[in-house]
């Protein structure tokens, strides 16, 4: 390996993982595809913090295709899960299906899918494709019903006394239900929802593995009272009434439970990686308990399965409240292109926490994200850095769609905030950014236009909103000292001259500097040139739109324009 690509490799975790990844496979299951596998349930919005379950095998198994080593990354959706409990904003008449597999709950109201599973699961599958995440997607309810894993559950069945075992070690004195709750991060492994307890008492060593669903109300409220291995016969009972005995082997109306379910995926997939989430690598977590059963149980190996911390969320003013304030990934897409989310990702080892920004904030986000962009264009980017670039504006399919003409993000809000959208407008002003490489249409400064004005219309709070004034503002005009009116000449004066925005922002410096009887291009500022600055700033703001502060002084005189801009200002 040359120098640069192993300094590279040494500060990029994506590549440290893919080299254990492959080795491991290759120890495995030489000349097999490389396994990674992700897991998410479709029982509410797959958020922000169920995206790095994906995020993070994707970019491995990305890594390892552009390798040219075949891989599989697969995405088991856990659609066969119970429906746990009905979220705010929904119709308390679906608690009548707690207890159903997800897959068989009725969609929220309004909505076109066919159930709760698909409604939750279709915008996630919209995203992943914007994100050029390619997966091999797994229905568990697919899976369970027709009768794939049938083996595996009598194989359960039949080592529930071993599995018991395992089991008993991990619970606590006050005893623990043999699957995990759901995660608080919604970050967690394909184990973000369980199935119920198991079946029997397990105090008393009477203890199912397998969880039935009930044959006459589909809820998973039941009992299994008696089993036989030889037979596979299985009675058990509901708590609607129903009791019923059927042949396992011929039963597919159930599933294993969550802990057991697991380590059983992992034997039947070959899966080599699989990260989870910190509540899943505690002690007696499903992935620690996993290990064991997949272990003594199935005969199989607990995948790679590295931790990754928790997703947060800033500045969000706006979601609807049938979503419950929790940011999906196509919430995010919404506002920031696909790459710039990819990086975020990337950019950070599974350990490190991270936050998303929706407010203000996305403005500095792209900031640094143009400036790494620049340091890559002209050779001087770390190689840690390059790699997360890379890995975030493609994959090994080919680049993903990236703005021509990437304005910088601020910059396109300020003036879709001004111009409230209209395309005239906003055209004029970006084609006045740059007069020397104008736009010839608003398509070149797109998807990232189109991005801003979306956080512009669901994010930006109405008080922050800029309204420029429609006439003069006479009474402060009158009130201006001979001093004043002398700096807004000077500037009007030079308006033509400087007419772009790296003019705008020289000038508007310049201005106080000429005043104060200092060359324009002077670069120290004392503190007394500092206040005159501010105060002129703030005199600006207050005869262009009537507050003391407001988007970046030269983008707002490009957006009120080179007409309007001196009535404003008080010029004849």
């Amino acid at each position: 390996m040359p120098a640069a690509d192993a300094k590279a490799a040494e500060q990029d975790w994506v590549s440290r993982l893919a080299d254990q990844v492959v080795a491991e496979s290759q120890r495995r299951a030489p000349g097999q595809p490389v396994v990674c596998a992700s897991g998410l349930s479709p029982s509410g919005p797959i958020h922000l913090g169920n995206l790095r379950e994906v995020m993070v095998p994707h970019l491995v198994a990305d890594e390892i295709r552009r390798r040219g080593i075949p891989c599989r990354h697969l995405l088991s959706w856990d659609d066969y899960d119970r429906f746990r409990k009905v979220p705010a904003g929904i119709d308390p008449s679906w608690a009548q299906h707690i207890g159903k597999p997800l897959t068989s709950v009725p969609a929220p109201p309004g909505s076109g899918y066919a159930s709760w599973a698909e409604h939750f699961q279709a915008p996630m599958l919209g995203a992943l494709a914007e994100l050029g995440i390619e997966v091999d997607g797994i229905s568990q309810t697919e899976r369970y019903t027709s009768g794939a894993y049938r083996e595996q559950i009598l194989f359960a069945m039949r080592e529930r006394v071993q599995i018991n075992a395992v089991l008993a070690r991990y619970r606590t004195l006050a005893g623990e239900l043999d699957e995990d709750e759901p995660a608080s991060n919604g970050a967690a492994g394909s184990g973000t929802a369980g199935n119920g307890t198991a079946g029997g008492d397990t105090a008393s060593g009477d203890y199912f593995p397998y969880k039935p669903y009930c044959s006459v109300c589909d809820r998973d409220l039941t009992t299994v009272t008696s089993y036989d291995s030889d037979t596979t016969a299985l009675t058990y009972t509901c708590a609607c009434g129903h009791r019923e005995s059927v042949l396992l082997s011929e039963h597919h109306h159930g599933k294993l439970v969550w802990k057991v379910d697991w380590p059983m995926r992992w034997a039947y997939e070959g899966v080599i990686f699989e990260p989870s989430g910190v509540d899943h690598q505690s002690p007696g977590s499903s992935f620690v308990v996993g290990g064991e059963i997949v272990r003594t149980v199935f005969g199989g190996v607990r995948p790679i399965g590295p931790m990754y911390a928790f997703v947060g969320i800033s500045g969000m003013a706006k979601m609807s409240s049938s979503r419950g304030g929790v940011p999906t990934p196509a919430d995010a897409l919404a506002i920031m292109e696909a790459p710039l989310l990819r990086w975020l990702y990337a950019r950070r080892k599974p350990a490190q926490s991270f936050t998303i920004a929706f407010g203000q904030e996305i403005h500095r986000l792209y900031d640094e994200w143009d400036a790494l962009a620049r340091k890559v264009a002209d050779g001087s980017a770390q190689p840690g850095a390059l790699a997360a670039y890379d890995r975030a504006t493609g994959t090994a399919a080919g680049l993903l769609p990236r703005t021509p003409r990437p304005v910088p993000y601020r910059t396109l809000a300020s003036v879709v905030d001004i111009t409230t959208g209209q395309q005239e407008q906003t055209l004029r002003i970006l084609s006045d950014l740059d007069p020397a490489h104008s736009l010839a249409s608003l398509d070149e400064a797109r998807p990232r236009l189109t991005c801003a004005q979306t956080w512009v219309q669901t994010q930006l709070p109405a008080d922050q909103r800029t309204v420029v004034r429609g006439e003069p503002d006479s009474a402060l005009l009158a009130s201006l000292t001979d001093d004043q009116r002398a700096a807004l000449r000077l500037l009007v004066a030079g308006l033509d001259e400087h007419w772009s925005l790296a003019g705008l922002t020289s000038w508007v410096y310049a201005v106080p500097k000429i005043r104060a009887g200092l060359p324009p291009d002077v670069k120290a500022a004392t503190p007394a040139l500092k206040d005159t600055q501010r105060q002129f700033f703030v005199l600006l703001y207050r005869l262009l739109i009537g507050t003391d502060t407001g988007p970046r002084l030269p983008t707002l005189l490009l957006a009120v324009g080179a007409v309007r801009v001196p009535a404003l200002l008080g010029a004849p």
